[in-house]
């Protein structure tokens, strides 16, 4: 049996794991958007008023964008943010 510590520990690397795996998602179905719509990182960035380093951070997943700046990014792509978010992203 784990100690609390341990528990806790565990249950604190489970959590940022399953963010990092949620914020890769993101990014792969933003990436695969802009790429869609034939947008390179640069013009995306201008279209949505954002830095173009901080859309490559969000397609590499290493950001955890405001809910402002994905409507940005939504608005930058042409459509609505929960285009975006949707699990089921891929039927639409």
């Amino acid at each position: 049996m784990l100690s609390t510590a341990k528990a806790v520990l565990f249950f604190d690397t489970y959590c940022r794991y399953m963010k990092r795996l949620e914020l890769t998602e993101l990014g792969l179905v933003i990436k695969a958007k802009r790429e869609a719509k034939g947008l390179t990182q640069h013009e995306l960035a201008k279209k949505a008023d954002v830095d173009r380093n901080y859309i490559g951070m969000l397609e590499r997943g290493e950001r955890n964008p405001s809910y402002m700046s994905l409507m940005k990014v939504a608005n930058g792509l042409n459509m609505k943010i929960h285009q975006l978010i949707r699990k089921d992203h891929q039927q639409q």
